[in-house]
């Protein structure tokens, strides 16, 4: 191999040498890869590799394919300087060039790139270096500048105020070239007229104001044209600025020196073209951090300072970034709460719209978690801190948006290529096209002579000459282009689109996730905890009586009154059943975490059964557990865990399938072989999933449940939620769950997964789309491509808007970009538009692109249904 290359890159998840010996084969399997060694000892694997063959990326996804974990490091570079999507493009070679970056992706319409990089290859300072040395500035953020903004927020505010000064600088200057222009429209001939007493005609005044707003103005484009083809051997948009309006000064120059007598003075087109430009760069970076403000608004949101109540009782106000884990605080009426944690005393209320979207405040009492940044309605609150700093729900959220934004949609990647392609096209038409006038101008005006808009093109070659018009086309059709606008279209919709979906407690992962959400096309509901509310209450426990001839007695044993209005003597042996029953159920549960079984051990408590010893605990995959206690070895769970332990189920299954058919989860419980009954429990199906269903459903997306629940209850939810009985799949293991979506997906269908984010993980990555539906506090759910701040299935439908309301937002901004550029190249190159309009047009493209994404900012994903009465 030819110029080799050798990367040593960290790893995490090896546990013996033949992990190594796994690493080793996968990453040697990649074309244009030499040697590899994998070291067990230090956790690492050097590689030697061809950079014309492969790329580290490509390693890293060997590794991990392995089901290794190379460490990698991910930092969002701020960048001053890029113009279009051209300079996008030249970052990402630049920095992508360098040994040990994994991946770039550099964003024109956010001024930042996002770097994945080895950092035992690579520095930042080699990162901040490579974008220098491409000709842009990185903006090397220690934090936050002076008077706290972040290094970021500084240099753009920097940047607009320059653009601001320069664009009122080039106005004064030209306005007084603007007002000579008028003068010679309607008095032809002034410009050439001598000034009093000098011998120079007035030309040399229309140089004298035109020459600093070349120097000035013209500067950045001159330097950055110079980087762009000689640093970096890529044309940009600054070539085309720098091109047309050099064009046109260079021509009045000559002309003004006498070199072209006969020819026309063109400083104030020069001068106008530089103003427009700024002027809609300008705008353009005003539009810009408009498109940003929902992050900055949002960390706004956050509290300076907290209320921490001490040891001894003394309270002190401290600043919020001394507030540690485990901290008391106090929170008043009407003040945010400063961080997340929980409540140790108080009730209230907690107005959480800012956070998760939703609209009524949230009663929280002891016990329940607390957003921070979110409003404490009434009431006095004390919490305790358990996520501070970068761990707050609030910091996730902005991490979440601006990673999403940095990565573009798979459409973007078009717009891209074609910029890429663009900026040469348009010179060498410019080229083509002024050599076509110069050459044959009389054949070329008799065909365009009949446009209707040939009154713009200054009259033609035979008004201002054939030289001077072939000038003339050439600077318009280099300066009517306009890549910005189509580096522009994706990203600033794509950062209006992920900043609606964070208001309304949607998180999309990245822009290439809000594509994909668009084209879903079934959508797969896990149960308990997604379509039910996920918590389990014990509803039912009917024990097997001999006195019925091992028949289940009715619900809870209901007590029936002698005559003399005590319990009978078989109601008294019907409630012992009953305790038994419930005594060995929770004394067996009492050892799970799961939900079914917190359920069991808080309905035998409330029924006055306290739980007994338990010894030891076994649970048995998908069917139940079995347990040691002092009540004997007791079995809980479905008929044939039952069978098993040679017990006879058969006695209880009528009333188990009872329960199961209102829609409740069903156990039998056995102990000692010994079949004491049934137990049920439920989970209250949400509110909102009723509408979640119908609104897909009306949409024409196909929806499924999956449970590991039993196929009568399971059927019973579908039914209250509206989804089809044979769209169900019940009795599915957390770890089959992948497996069924998959089934699902087997026939070309783009299934998205909506799941609690833990168990149903896997399931989640084998989506098309995997969306985590969980508390406001959890967000950062690694297998999700969305996460839903609220648990609450209707936002689905939320987040399908966004995504079709971006992807719509997009589309109309390339197609204006596009048919802007396909209208009015052949305008300029036909010789119908003079330089200054299209400068002017060429300002304005960028700024409309910009404008209509900010018109997104109104949107509302919810508008829809409330018209339809779907939301109440």
């Amino acid at each position: 191999m030819s110029d080799q290359r050798t990367v040593r890159i960290d790893i995490g998840g090896m546990t013996c040498a033949n992990c190594a010996a796994t690493i080793e084969d996968a990453v040697s399997d990649i074309d244009g890869v030499g040697e590899v060694s994998a070291n067990y000892a230090t956790d690492e694997a050097t590689v030697a590799y061809d950079p014309e063959r492969v790329s580290v990326s490509a390693v890293f996804d060997a590794v991990e394919s392995a089901g290794y974990d190379p460490i990698a490091e991910t930092v969002t570079v701020g960048i001053t300087g890029m113009t279009c999507a051209n300079c996008s493009a030249t970052i990402e070679d630049a920095v992508g060039g360098l040994p040990g970056v994994v991946s770039v992706d550099a964003n024109y319409a956010t001024d930042e790139a996002t770097v994945r990089y080895a950092p035992s290859v690579t520095t930042r300072e080699e990162i901040n270096g490579a974008v220098e040395d491409a000709g842009y500035e990185p903006i090397r953020d220690d934090g936050t500048s002076d008077g706290g903004e972040s290094a970021k927020d500084a240099a753009r505010a920097a940047e607009l105020q320059r653009q601001r000064r320069l664009t009122l600088f080039g106005a004064a200057l030209s306005a007084p070239l603007l007002a000579m222009l008028v003068l010679e429209l309607f008095a032809p001939g002034t410009l050439s007229e001598e000034i009093p007493g000098t011998g120079l005609h007035i030309g040399w005044v229309a140089f004298a104001l035109a020459t600093p707003v070349q120097v000035v103005l013209g500067r950045e484009f001159y330097e950055n044209s110079y980087k762009a083809l000689v640093v970096n051997r890529r044309a940009n948009m600054d070539v085309l600025i720098a091109l047309g309006s050099s064009t046109a000064y260079g021509y009045s120059v000559i002309a003004l020196l006498g070199v072209l007598p006969q020819a026309g003075l063109y400083f104030d087109t020069a001068a106008l073209i530089l103003v427009f430009i700024t002027l809609g760069n300008y705008l353009e970076a005003r539009s810009k951090s408009q498109a940003g403000e929902a992050i900055r608004s949002l960390l706004e949101l956050e509290a300076e300072t907290a209320t921490v109540v001490r040891d001894d009782g003394t309270e002190e106000d401290v600043p919020l970034e001394d507030v540690t884990a485990g901290d008391r605080l106090k929170v008043r009426p009407g003040e945010r709460i400063p961080t997340d944690g929980v409540v140790r005393e108080g009730e209230s209320a907690v107005d959480e719209s800012m956070v998760t979207g939703e609209s009524v405040p949230v009663s929280k009492e002891a016990g329940d978690e607390v957003i921070g940044s979110t409003v404490n309605e009434n009431g006095v609150l004390v919490i305790e801190a358990t996520k501070v700093g970068e761990e707050t729900a609030i910091q996730q959220i902005v991490q979440r948006v601006k990673e999403a934004q940095s990565r573009q949609p798979d459409i973007q990647r078009v717009a891209d290529r074609i910029s890429a392609y663009f900026v040469p096209a348009v010179i060498a038409n410019a080229l083509l096209w002024g050599a076509v006038w110069f050459l044959a101008p009389e054949t070329l005006a008799g065909v365009v002579t009949a446009l209707p808009l040939w009154g713009l093109a200054a009259g033609g070659p035979a008004a201002v000459g054939v030289t001077e018009f072939a000038v003339l086309v050439f600077a318009s059709a280099v300066l009517i282009a306009c890549p910005c606008a189509l580096g522009l279209a994706t990203p600033a919709a794509t950062m209006v689109g992920t900043s609606i979906g964070a208001q309304h407690g949607v998180l999309f992962e990245g822009g290439d996730v809000l594509e994909r959400v668009k084209e879903v096309d079934t959508v797969v509901f896990d149960k308990t905890g997604t379509l039910t509310e996920g918590e389990m209450h014990l509803t039912d426990a009917r024990p097997v009586t001999p006195a019925a001839d091992g028949a289940v007695a009715g619900e809870e044993g209901d007590e029936r009154d002698s005559e003399e209005g005590g319990v009978a003597p078989e109601a008294a042996e019907y409630d012992d059943a009953t305790e038994r029953l419930l005594a060995a159920a929770a004394t067996a549960e009492g050892g799970s975490e799961h939900p079914i079984a917190e359920a069991v051990v808080a309905g035998a408590r409330e029924r006055g059964v306290e739980p007994g010893d338990l010894q030891v605990l076994q649970n048995v995959s998908g069917k139940g557990i079995r347990a040691r206690t002092e009540h004997g070895t007791v079995v809980v769970g479905k008929p044939e865990l039952l069978r098993e332990e040679d017990v006879d189920p058969d006695p209880a299954l009528d009333a188990m399938r009872e329960l199961e058919t209102e829609g409740k989860t069903a156990m039998l419980v056995a102990a000692d072989g010994e079949l004491l009954g049934v137990l049920a429990v439920a989970d209250e199906v949400r509110e909102s999933a009723v509408d979640a269903v119908a609104a897909l459903r009306d949409r024409g997306i196909v929806v499924h449940m999956i449970t590991g629940d039993n196929e009568r209850t399971a059927r019973a939810v579908a039914e209250q939620v509206g989804i089809d009985p044979d769209n169900v799949r019940a009795g599915v293991l957390p770890e089959d769950k992948a497996d069924a979506v998959e089934s699902i997906q087997a026939d070309g269908s783009r299934a998205m997964m909506v799941g609690d984010g833990v168990n149903d993980a896997p399931a989640l990555a084998s989506a098309f789309v995997g969306v985590a539906i969980g508390s406001g506090t959890d967000v950062a759910i690694e297998a999700a491509d969305v996460t839903l701040m609220r648990s609450d299935p209707f936002d689905v439908v939320k987040a399908i808007n966004v995504s079709e309301g971006t992807l719509a937002k997009i589309k109309q901004n390339l197609f204006w970009a596009l048919g802007y550029n396909t209208a009015m190249i052949p305008l300029a190159s036909l010789g119908l538009l003079q330089p200054v309009l299209a400068a002017g047009a060429m300002a304005f493209s960028s700024v409309s692109v910009l404008a209509n994404s900010l018109l997104f900012r109104a949107y509302d994903p919810d508008e829809r249904y409330r018209l339809f009465g779907r939301l109440r």
